[in-house]
């Protein structure tokens, strides 16, 4: 664009300040001139257009804090701190519950209700996971009605969420502060630590 509009510029100054006398030929330059000029400066306008804007993180209404069932062995503990860490690390979640075999065993990061794990009753999109054993990403809760599912599991706020099955008695929620969060990468980075909870709870 700036190409364009240095190009127009300086044509319009050669015709006015050097030019005493205009020749056919130099008019027919000129207007090429003018025209490719103005194809890069609408080039640049469209481009600027099509550039999708990243998408924001807003705001959870949550604390941060660490709640685990208190009947986990230690070895589980370790095995559930060791996955919680590394998925709120490594990807855009800012929220983690695990839940595997009718019981809620973690949750950890921004936390609708600190101190308190919730009682999941698989329903809509849990019930899905668990009967297919296919992961289900709603990469902007704006846009889905089953947002309501997740009221009291993930902090108010959230703006998308990924839940993964843990085998076929559990499942992995994932909630992020951000719209369209997690890659193609951090997906496939949590179905395997999925797989590993899955061994761990056989």
């Amino acid at each position: 664009m700036l190409a364009g509009l240095l190009g127009s510029t300086l044509l319009v100054i050669n015709r006015l300040a050097f030019t005493p006398e205009l020749l056919a030929s130099q008019a027919r330059s000129d207007a090429l001139g003018i025209l490719l000029s103005a194809i890069l400066i609408l080039t640049g306008l469209l481009w600027q257009q099509i550039q999708p804007r990243p998408p924001q993180a807003a705001p959870l209404q949550g604390s941060p804090g660490c709640d685990w069932d208190p009947d986990l062995s230690e070895r589980e503990k370790l095995e559930l701190a060791w996955a919680s860490h590394t998925l709120l690390s490594t990807t855009a979640a800012r929220t983690v519950v695990i839940w595997v075999g009718g019981r809620t065993l973690l949750q950890r990061g921004i936390l609708a209700n600190p101190g308190q794990l919730p009682a999941i009753r698989p329903q809509g999109t849990l019930q899905q996971v668990l009967e297919t054993g296919q992961p289900v990403y709603l990469g902007d809760l704006r846009f889905f009605p089953a947002r309501a599912e997740f009221e009291g599991l993930l902090p108010p706020g959230s703006q998308a969420v990924l839940c993964q099955p843990i085998g076929q008695k559990g499942c992995l929620l994932l909630g992020s502060d951000t719209p369209r969060s997690f890659s193609r990468q951090e997906r496939a980075w949590v179905a395997a630590i999925a797989d590993k909870l899955e061994t761990l709870f056989a």
